[in-house]
């Protein structure tokens, strides 16, 4: 059914009306192609042995992210790590990307768990689990998905061998990142984290692909002692970061660390170079607080993803155990979400003088929601 629009006027001209559903459906058909044809491009690139395809995702493929946009935010993301604190929060997919760029935070994160989760698959370090390919086609529709800048969980890099970490750096690159993360672990329960030089080597082998690209890509190295439960965590987190600051990471990452006096203890162990604080859960500081120990910059991770899950699991097992729908009590109205993707689409509201009212980009001509339940087609 289609609700009534406020404020519509009877007698407009049937063929007119008919056009304007038409072209919104077809603007509807283009701005889906769009964002398809950048995570289509990302994949052939993958998928090609030759070096030298690489730069053709940036100059090519970048209809919405356009070579000058992409400079436009490297070098924003780069000021934004000069001073201050800021909040990169972690999307998993085009819709919370959108969302999180209408609230207002100057740059977004990949998630490699939030993306696992939404394609049914495990958080792995195991390259067979998410492939490189179906990777970088997550982070190129997420780049071309919004105007920020964007960085790339990029796991360890899709490779062991140091030239393999380079090649798969080439083509995160080419989406159009403004930064990236390269982490140390191994996926190898016996052996969690690689040995001191061969970690070093392979952000070496990062910073060179980065530099050569032309691209001035912010490039973060993690160091995961916390995570693989390493015996001196914090020693062997500072030993690790020097070490990669040295071999020219820009930003350092030691997820792990949750309480004021190590989060200063670290920061300063690593100083000038800025750090990335993960924050996954409540730890009782605020952002603020987080700034005022010296934390440039603080990231989510899976935790907004695993909000939303949460949300979801606990409404479906009460509809399924108990028969309840109380998880549908207090939703987010319809209309809210159904108009913040309408805006974000080419050509939106286009004024329609003749009939009194402005043209949605509805394809389905849904029209204004008057409750949280109408126009809900499911």
């Amino acid at each position: 059914m289609h609700s009534s629009r406020p404020g519509s006027t009877l007698g407009c001209d049937s063929r007119r009306v008919s056009q304007n559903n038409s072209e919104r459906g077809l603007h509807w058909r283009r701005w889906n192609a769009r964002i398809a044809l950048i995570a289509e491009r990302s994949i052939a690139m993958s998928l090609s042995t030759s070096s030298r395809s690489v730069p053709t995702l940036v100059a090519g493929a970048h209809d919405v992210t356009s070579q000058a946009a992409v400079a436009v935010r490297r070098k924003a993301f780069r000021a934004l790590h000069e001073r201050g604190c800021f909040v990169i929060p972690n999307p998993w997919d085009v819709g919370s990307a959108r969302y999180l760029q209408h609230l207002g935070f100057p740059a977004l994160a990949t998630t490699s768990a939030g993306f696992a989760f939404s394609q049914g698959l495990p958080d792995s370090s195991d390259h067979d689990v998410i492939a490189r390919d179906r990777g970088l086609a997550y982070i190129a529709s997420i780049t071309a998905a919004v105007d920020l800048p964007v960085s790339a969980d990029f796991m360890s890099g899709y490779g062991v061998r140091a030239e393999d970490v380079a090649e798969s750096v080439r083509r995160c690159v080419a989406t159009g990142v403004a930064g990236l993360s390269i982490e140390d672990a191994t996926g190898d329960p016996t052996s969690p984290l690689y040995d001191l030089p061969t970690a070093v080597e392979r952000v070496r082998a990062a910073r060179e692909a980065i530099d050569q690209s032309g691209g001035d890509v912010l490039l973060t190295a993690r160091a995961e002692c916390y995570h693989v439960g390493h015996p001196d965590p914090f020693r062997e987190s500072v030993r690790r970061l020097e070490m990669y600051a040295a071999a020219g990471a820009d930003v350092l990452f030691a997820p792990g660390p949750q309480n004021p006096a190590e989060i200063r203890a670290l920061v300063e162990a690593v100083a000038p170079k800025p750090i990335n604080l993960l924050v996954v859960r409540d730890i009782g500081l605020r952002v603020e607080e987080i700034a005022a120990l010296g934390v440039r910059r603080i990231s989510v991770g899976g935790a907004l993803a695993l909000a939303a899950w949460t949300g979801f699991m606990r409404a479906a097992q009460a509809l399924r155990s108990k028969g309840s729908f109380d998880g549908l009590a207090s939703l987010v109205p319809y209309a809210e979400i159904n108009r913040l993707f309408e805006a974000s689409l080419p050509g939106h509201a286009a004024v329609d003088d003749e009939c009194g009212r402005s043209e949605s980009l509805d394809p389905d001509n849904v029209g204004d929601i008057a409750d949280e339940g109408a126009g809900h087609r499911g």
